[in-house]
């Protein structure tokens, strides 16, 4: 999810922090960028304590460094960051989904079934799309991928696993997204959709396979994005 909540937010922190995390997560700050108080309030309108409450939960989640002197910085971009971000990302959500695939119930399968078909017709729209993909269409598609995949999860009974794969979520989504809004094709073909299929009817059959190819889904993505970086 690029934005937040569709909804509107419940506070000047909240809303500060989703107009940040937004400019973070899709490249428009870059790795390593200050973040001054002052540039940010010409650049967003609110005052410096929904500024400062919006800094700091956007460094509980990684997202943003701190230091004694220099103030708040965008956290850097680096390979080993986003292999040890995709490597937790897989630990999390396998646990995730192997609890998930021992209690989920029939609501908890509708709810897959009902993402994906949310995230394919999202998908057949934006393939029919002539040119660059506007920033709207990104959004959308990213709130129906995350939606998906935290379908796969959402029975797995434990709050913290989830906060934790919503975080790491975030975390690679920064290295997804640039490649994405760049319009950065990768160099071996790749049916994704296909992938998403696979990994939904594996989890409905309640069958191991599904841990594996949702690793192997996660771990051709960091290919692409290292392969990307290292260009």
């Amino acid at each position: 999810m690029i934005g937040g909540d569709a909804n509107e937010p419940a506070t000047l922190g909240e809303a500060a922090y989703q107009r940040l995390r937004t400019d973070i997560v899709t490249g428009a700050f870059k790795g390593g960028m200050p973040l001054r108080l002052e540039a940010l309030r010409q650049r967003y309108g609110f005052s410096f304590s929904p500024l400062r409450e919006a800094l700091m939960r956007l460094q509980s989640e990684r997202l943003v460094l701190s230091t004694a002197l220099r103030g708040f910085s965008v956290a850097p971009l680096s390979r080993e960051e986003m292999q040890d971000a995709t490597e937790t990302r897989i630990l999390i959500e396998s646990e995730a989904l192997r609890r998930s695939m021992r209690d989920g119930d029939d609501n908890w399968e509708a709810g897959i079934v009902a993402a994906f078909h949310a995230l394919s017709r999202q998908v057949e729209r934006q393939s029919q799309a002539s040119g660059k993909l506007e920033m709207a269409e990104i959004s959308a598609m990213e709130e129906r991928h995350h939606q998906f995949h935290r379908s796969l999860i959402a029975a797995c009974g434990s709050p913290r696993l989830l906060e934790l794969a919503d975080q790491l979520y975030v975390e690679t989504q920064r290295y997804r997204l640039p490649n994405l809004i760049g319009q950065v094709a990768p160099k071996k073909r790749r049916n994704v959709a296909k992938e998403h299929q696979e990994i939904m009817e594996a989890s409905l059959q309640r069958s191991q396979d599904a841990v594996r190819l949702l690793a192997e889904h996660y771990r051709r993505t960091s290919d692409i994005i290292r392969a990307s970086m290292e260009e």
